[in-house]
This record gives C-alpha cells, sequence and structure tokens, in this order.
C-alpha cells in the first residue's frame, strides 16, 4: 500500500575542478614552496589542537550575490567551528580585505594574525540562472594553494553548497571525509509531556532547514536511514500493534514492510540496502530475524530464550551486533549476519543498549547504564578500549556521523522538560547541543549526501 506524505526532494549539484584564475606568476612563486611540509592536521591522536584558520566573506559579484556570498561563508565557519578541530579566526582580526577571488592572498597578512588556513571565495549568478560558488583553500605558511573547486546548482541550494565546501575542506586538511553535507532524521516532540505529539522530522546536521514528514497523528518512534539516503524506516503505533513503513524521502511515498506487535526498535537496514534486521517478540522472548525487501521473506537468526534486540549491521554486512539478556543483563553481543554463535564483547559495570557499529567498521557506540546514571560510549568491537563520551541522568540512541568522527544521540533531564539532541567527538570532546525547534528525540544519522 503507497501513501502519499510530506516529504523533503533531494538536490543535484554539478561539481568540477577550478582549473583556472591565478597567473603563470602567482605559481612561480608558489612552486619554491612545494617542498615544505603541506598543511595538515593530525586528528588520530587523542588531544587535536584546533586549526587556526581565515574564512573571510566570499566575494558576490553583484549585489543581489553579496548576501548570499557572505552566508556561504558563514555556514563554512560555523560547520568547522562545531567539529572541534578547527578554530576561525574572528574577522575582526583580518588585515586584507578580499575583493577579488581569483588574487593571489596577501600572505604575510594572515600570518601575522596566525592563521594557518585560509579560505576565498566567490558567488555568482549565471545567465541560465543557476548559482555558481567557488572557494580555494590556500596553506598560509607554504605560500600555496591547496584546493579549490566550483559548483552550479539553484540558487536556493546555496545552503548545501556551503556544505560541501565544508567538506572538501576537512577532507583536505584532516585527510578523513567530512560529514557537513548530511541530514538528521528524528522524532519532533511538542506539547504537554502527558500529551506529547511526536513527528517524524529531518533538517541538516546543524539542524537547519527542518522538515516535517508526517502529520503527528500518529506515535512515530526510531527512524533509520538507508545506506542510499532516500528512504527511511521507522515504526507507528497509529493502528493498534506497531507497523513498520518504509518511506521514500524524495517521492513521499510510503510502503508498510509489516506489522509486528511487541517490536521496540525499528529495522535497521543491511549496508546494501536490500534487507532490514530487526527483533520480533513470541511469548516472553525476542529473537532477530532478517528481511529481503523485495520478497518479504524473513530469515530467522537467533533462537534463544532470552531477548535480543537492536541489532545493527557491521560496514560490510559480515556481522551484526546486539543487546541481549542471555546472560542475565543487557550486554552486547556480536555474530555474523547469517545467525551462529553470539560472542558477549561488554564486561564492565552496569547493562549496556542501543548498539550502533561505526561506519569506520572499528568501534560500537552503546548506551550503559550503570550507578544511576546513562552514559553514551564507544568501545572496539571485541569489546576492548570502552571510552565513556558522555554521562547524564539519561543519554541514548548513538548514531553516528558518516565519517564516524562524531556521535549524535538524546538527553532527556526528566521533569516536565523534553528531550535534545547532542554530539560528541569520539574523543569524548566538544559536546555541542543541536538547534531544533522544540523537543527531540531518537536521531538517525543519513550517510553523505554527495
Amino acid at each position: 500500500m503507497n501513501e502519499p506524505d510530506v516529504f523533503t526532494p533531494r538536490l543535484q549539484l554539478n561539481r568540477r575542478r577550478v582549473l583556472g584564475g591565478i597567473g603563470v606568476g602567482a605559481l612561480a612563486m608558489a612552486m619554491p614552496r612545494q617542498a615544505a611540509a603541506v598543511l595538515r592536521l593530525d586528528v588520530t591522536q587523542g588531544n587535536v589542537q584546533p586549526l587556526p584558520v581565515a574564512v573571510p566573506d566570499f566575494v558576490g559579484v553583484s549585489a543581489t550575490d553579496v548576501d548570499t556570498a557572505r552566508n556561504v561563508s558563514q555556514i563554512i565557519t560555523a560547520n568547522l567551528r562545531r567539529s572541534g578541530l578547527f578554530a576561525p579566526i574572528d574577522p575582526a582580526a583580518f588585515i586584507e580585505k578580499i575583493s577579488n577571488a581569483d588574487a593571489v592572498p596577501r600572505f604575510p597578512d594572515w600570518r601575522a594574525i596566525n592563521a594557518q588556513g585560509l579560505v576565498t571565495g566567490r558567488v555568482t549568478r549565471q545567465q541560465d540562472g543557476r548559482l555558481k560558488a567557488e572557494f580555494r583553500l590556500w596553506d598560509v605558511f607554504a605560500g600555496q594553494q591547496l584546493t579549490g573547486q566550483q559548483y552550479f546548482t539553484t540558487p536556493d541550494n546555496w545552503r548545501r553548497i556551503a556544505h560541501i565546501i565544508s567538506d572538501a575542506i576537512y577532507e583536505r586538511l584532516t585527510g578523513e571525509k567530512g560529514y557537513f553535507d548530511s541530514r538528521i532524521v528524528f522524532i519532533d516532540e511538542s506539547g504537554p509531556k502527558e500529551r506529547r505529539i511526536k513527528r517524524l522530522a529531518i533538517m541538516d546536521q546543524d539542524g537547519a532547514g527542518v522538515r516535517y514528514l508526517t502529520r503527528g497523528d500518529e506515535l512515530v518512534l526510531t527512524p533509520r536511514f538507508s545506506p542510499s539516503t532516500q528512504e527511511i524506516t521507522y515504526m507507528s503505533y497509529g493502528r493498534g500493534d506497531p507497523r513498520v513503513y518504509l518511506l521514500n524521502i524524495e517521492t513521499g511515498q510510503r510502503e508498510t514492510v509489516g506489522n509486528f506487535p511487541g517490536m521496540t526498535f525499528s529495522p535497521r537496514f543491511s549496508p546494501d540496502g536490500q534487507r532490514v534486521i530487526m527483533s520480533l517478540q513470541q511469548g516472553g522472548n525476542a529473537n532477530l530475524f532478517a528481511m529481503d525487501l523485495r520478497s518479504k521473506a524473513t530469515t530467522r537468526l537467533t533462537d534463544t530464550a532470552a531477548i535480543d534486540t537492536a541489532p545493527s549491521y557491521s560496514p560490510d554486512g559480515a556481522r551484526i551486533c546486539f543487546e541481549s539478556d542471555r546472560g542475565g543483563s543487557q550486554q552486547i553481543y556480536v555474530m555474523g549476519a547469517q545467525g551462529g554463535p553470539a560472542q558477549r564483547i561488554s564486561f564492565s559495570e552496569g547493562s549496556y543498549s542501543t548498539p550502533v557499529w561505526s561506519p569506520r567498521g572499528d568501534t560500537i557506540a552503546f548506551t550503559k547504564q550503570y550507578q544511576g546514571k546513562f552514559a553514551i560510549g564507544i568501545m572496539r568491537t571485541d569489546g576492548s578500549g570502552e571510552r565513556i563520551l558522555s554521562e547524564g541522568f539519561h543519554n541514548e540512541g548513538p548514531t553516528f556521523s558518516p565519517n564516524g568522527r562524531v556521535v549524535m544521540f538524546f538527553r532527556d533531564p526528566g521533569g516536565e522538560s523534553g528531550p535534545s539532541l547532542f554530539t560528541v567527538d569520539i574523543t569524548g570532546r566538544n559536546e555541542l547541543k543541536v538547534p531544533t525547534p522544540g523537543y527531540a528525540s531518537d536521531p538517525a544519522w543519513s550517510p553523505l549526501l554527495s
């Protein structure tokens, strides 16, 4: 059964490398410095000193482009700052005013304010109505351009261009893929606690561009993204037993995956997007099943007298992690994706729940309850190296950024208020609240959109 719903279409971009704009003289001046150490931020260390960068306002060629150009540079600045890996310099300290995006910057002016990286750019409106955005990333102390690209899109898509430029800068300076051009699907909560309205919502990773995907007339829970970023699964209690839906974000079409009495978490997609894995309750037990999305055929993966739930695939699809009380308390287990023997990997004090595999494949995030506290943490896939990232009254529901560098979760302080979304680096640093229109819970982070 297909049902129309509110939706947010994905927007396509055309990306090309910037080839021109620097004269032979400028290249000749930069060439003797090629042997110098290339600017690179080492993010493999536990304590990273943020890299000072300068992001002056992009140049707007016409009066109508000036505001858009300024907005693009401000979004880039905000993204880099929120990552915790960069320290954007206050524009009030800038000595040079960038008025020509094709000119080589006056590097001594930027060295004087201790900028190590410099981002310049330009935004222009094309004759066909499209927006063209260009940027260049400069190594200030080496006096050379590190990278530069240009993009064409519709004028209303300027915010996404800013995120893509941010990702390009992040990748060039850290060696890792960025995560700014991504989205969050979550549960928006409003109204008094005893009559809370919950709607499925989607937004950019920085909290902008919120769109509602359901109307609030049904209780919705635990949305999950597909690897393609075009579809999500979520649970709804609007018609009695829990019903799982598959929603296409591009078209707004919704189809029923099935009715699942006793289900407490939505299914998660396999890395290839062809299957979902879920926990189904039968009597007092709950076991894991995989479902082929085309045929709707299910395969039983566990058969125990315990409660096995919250399964999550590894990035290569070869293994799954899940929570189970088969040992007497909630703990995390790992087994092959086709079932078979399961290995317990959590052994510290307390109980563990909501495990989710990192896109990097090297760690698993979890919720841990101990000593009256709820903590968000990560551990290696064999259970070693446990690290608590954040503690609070009620923290829950971790989800990884596309590059595995950041974990998002929700925190409910209790009382008459409601939950909010937070992010924290996998080192445990840089915990930040994510802006949302109201209360928010159950976040799920999309893969990169481009």
